[in-house]
């Protein structure tokens, strides 16, 4: 007898579409049966009419501890994972006070998350660089890549462009070092490509300017953040590998024609991977000039002509990834009425309906089918984030990971109704239609209809890549 069968669903993978039942035993997959079988199982979930997906994993998301637990903490960002269908969420090392930056801090880090975890969960360890804004604060973390390597991180993220003492800035020397100490270990370096010395100069002198309207500070904002800010920064981190032979992914490419120097760079023979999130498919610079502070974030979101043809690169492969890129905030830190677009805090909320806005855009909007979706939100991260073998795909021994989708189930975005911490979202009466019916990690379900169990508190386990 299984532990548990799900009957009657339509399996989705990055190549087909088809009907069968999945039995999983002992929190991994024990068989893939004909639809219908009848068989034997201590509980059976019956997912007719509905798509079934091995989990989604959420390559990109800030969590905000230790530190900051007023904007996050895992136990509040992995329920509301859960009841959005993730099933696996890989941690950014920041915002996070200290940010994880070495052996000391990772052991600390899990030491306050594997109690609270509702979802299974990887982190990414940081780069930190030379661009140190006060005597004394934290300088680079090269003697420390490979100690955090060895902890079990599945990649390295860095900034590029001006980010605050608790994260310092890489430069383009510290980019080259990390990728030659991590190449022997094949260890991938991820970087957030906006170029340092653009932003810096172009927000001084856009913040210098005087009894400028909302609108206006917005716009400036925008151009402050320019596509010439990503692309330099993208083409710098690229020339370092072809410098070195190191392994990199660009992070939320916001941008067709930073993707397509991506694409350039992949066809070239480079270790390049490359990941995009739903705010840059699915919205635009006017969505920021609509909703204000709550929908800041960097790099910004683009014209309308540029959105349409990200797609191009997402369909053909050069954008392997989506993440959410969820980086949430404290309310007042998203106000529109204390906070203009400078003094708010720059991320989204939105981990809440990250597998719901991609469903609705890919099935409804642009009348694709289910199986990107199962590609760039399953198959692909768990390939690039070295967790194959365990995630992302319905392979016998692979952990027992579902999410059921019911494509025509209606969803609404309601700040009320957030499970994250924060309640302040620039997707706020957002709707569309696609929703998760059901999640199950290893065999168990921790949500249901939209809502969390509260038995999976504590459940979600650290996921080491697969060697």
């Amino acid at each position: 007898m299984y532990d548990l069968v799900i009957k009657n669903g339509k399996l989705v993978t990055p190549d087909r579409i088809y009907e069968a039942d999945i039995a999983i035993t002992d929190g991994v997959y024990a068989a893939f049966l004909q639809a219908g079988s009848d068989a034997p199982a201590k509980e059976i979930i019956d997912a007719k009419g509905n798509y079934v997906f091995p989990g989604i994993i959420d390559c990109h998301a800030h969590l905000n501890e230790p530190g900051f637990e007023y904007r996050e903490d895992f136990a509040t960002g992995s329920r509301a994972a859960a009841a959005a269908g993730c099933t696996t969420l890989i941690d950014m090392p920041l915002n996070n006070d200290p940010s994880l930056m070495n052996k000391e801090i990772f052991d600390m880090k899990m030491g306050l998350i594997s109690k609270h975890s509702a979802v299974d969960f990887a982190l990414w360890g940081g780069i930190v660089g030379d661009y140190d804004s006060q005597p004394g604060s934290v300088k680079n973390n090269m003697k420390d890549l490979v100690d955090l390597h060895n902890c079990g991180v599945a990649a390295f993220k860095g900034f590029t462009c001006p980010n605050g003492d608790l994260f310092p800035t890489v430069n383009m020397g510290n980019v080259r070092k990390a990728l030659e100490i991590l190449k022997p270990y094949n260890a991938l370096c991820g970087f957030h490509c906006e170029e340092f010395g653009q932003v810096l100069e172009r927000e001084k002198e856009a913040k210098a300017k005087e009894n400028r309207t909302k609108e206006e500070k917005i716009r400036d904002f925008l151009d402050s953040h320019d596509v010439w800010t990503e692309y330099v920064a993208t083409k710098n981190v690229i020339d370092m590998v072809r410098a070195t032979g190191g392994r990199v992914h660009i992070c939320h490419v916001s941008h067709p024609m930073v993707a397509q120097v991506v694409k350039d760079a992949i066809h070239e023979g480079l270790s390049i991977t490359a990941e995009t999130c739903p705010h840059y498919l699915g919205y635009t610079e006017d969505f920021v000039f609509e909703k204000g502070a709550p929908a800041k974030c960097t790099p910004p979101m683009r014209r309308k002509e540029d959105m349409e043809k990200l797609w191009d690169y997402v369909l053909d492969g050069t954008l392997s990834c989506v993440g959410s890129d969820h980086s949430p905030a404290a309310d007042e830190e998203k106000d529109n009425e204390t906070k203009d677009i400078w003094q708010a805090w720059g991320g989204l909320n939105s981990i809440q309906f990250f597998l719901p806005m991609m469903f609705d855009m890919v099935v409804h909007k642009k009348g694709l089918s289910p199986s990107l979706i199962a590609k760039v939100m399953d198959y692909n991260p768990a390939k690039v984030f070295g967790l194959y073998g365990k995630k992302g795909a319905f392979e016998l021994g692979f952990d027992g990971d579902i999410v059921i989708v019911d494509p025509e189930r209606p969803w609404k975005c309601s700040q009320e109704e957030l499970l994250t911490k924060g309640h302040v979202s620039c997707f706020d009466k957002e709707e569309g239609k696609g929703a998760p019916v059901c999640t199950v990690i290893r065999g168990k379900v921790v949500a249901e209809d939209g809502m969390y169990k509260e038995e999976a508190i504590g459940y979600g386990e650290f996921v080491r890549p697969v060697k």
